[in-house]
């Protein structure tokens, strides 16, 4: 009975390590440099082109994943991402980056859509207009009109990834960078590709709290304070002065 319990002693903490290294392995895997959003790739993903768009989507997955213009972009949880590798690291993208061409892709490519696109039209672009509110739209109007006639050629898949995965993978951007240099000839046509070709992606995270900014832009408008009360110190003493004044009548 002895032995069976130093036996046990001595396995619960091994179980409790090999248990411990799963989970970082595990973590390791997924969280790669970046943002974590949820979305992992073991393998090059099925891209199939959008009818008369140069932008792709992956109709086995089951994320918004879609690729253009030498990136892939994901709408997850109201936010855009993009990396130059299928699998990440991510970066987010504000809606004032995104390229027009991905904002019109229809709603039907949206393999995990939110619950506001549910009474829209799936051949139709989302209304990113009334989602995001009138100031984006005075931004970027006309974002779902173009001359159909000269959509651009979609670019060319990045097939040089489908050899890497799972510990293969490469996770920095210079190994990634270098990777593609070697292998991919494609010149971003938009601006927000061109900046993440060149370099590492500034740090930004989404924002949704612009209320507090909003207040704070108003009290500089205003003053450092609140506004001044009226200074009624003068009527008062002229009220009690004339008070006096009839008293002593």
């Amino acid at each position: 009975m002895r032995h069976r319990i130093r036996h046990l002693l001595v396995a619960v903490p091994m179980l409790m390590c090999i248990a411990a290294a799963a989970h970082a392995e595990v973590r390791i895997q997924v969280g790669l440099p970046g943002i974590n959003i949820g979305v992992n790739m073991p393998r090059y993903p099925q891209l199939v082109l959008v009818p008369g768009s140069p932008v792709y989507y992956d109709a086995h997955s089951n994320s918004n994943y879609f690729f253009y213009d030498g990136m892939y972009w994901v709408y997850s949880d109201d936010n855009w991402y993009a990396s130059t590798w299928y699998n990440g690291p991510w970066d987010y993208v504000d809606p004032d980056d995104m390229p027009l061409f991905v904002l019109r892709v229809p709603v039907r490519y949206y393999r995990q859509p939110p619950t506001f696109f549910a009474n829209w039209h799936g051949d139709r672009a989302p209304r990113w207009d009334q989602h995001w509110g009138n100031d984006w739209h005075n931004r970027r109007d006309g974002w779902d009109q173009w001359d159909r006639r000269r959509t651009p050629r979609a670019a060319p898949l990045p097939n040089y990834q489908r050899k890497y995965s799972g510990k293969n993978y490469p996770g920095q951007f210079e190994q990634q960078g270098s990777i593609r240099s070697r292998n991919y000839r494609h010149q971003p046509r938009e601006a927000v590709t061109r900046r993440r070709y060149a370099g590492p992606p500034v740090a930004q995270q989404p924002n949704r709290q612009q209320a507090p900014d909003n207040r704070q832009q108003d009290r500089r408008r205003q003053g450092n304070g609140p506004p001044d009360k009226p200074n009624n110190d003068n009527n008062d003493r002229q009220d009690r002065d004339g008070r006096r004044d009839r008293d002593r009548k």
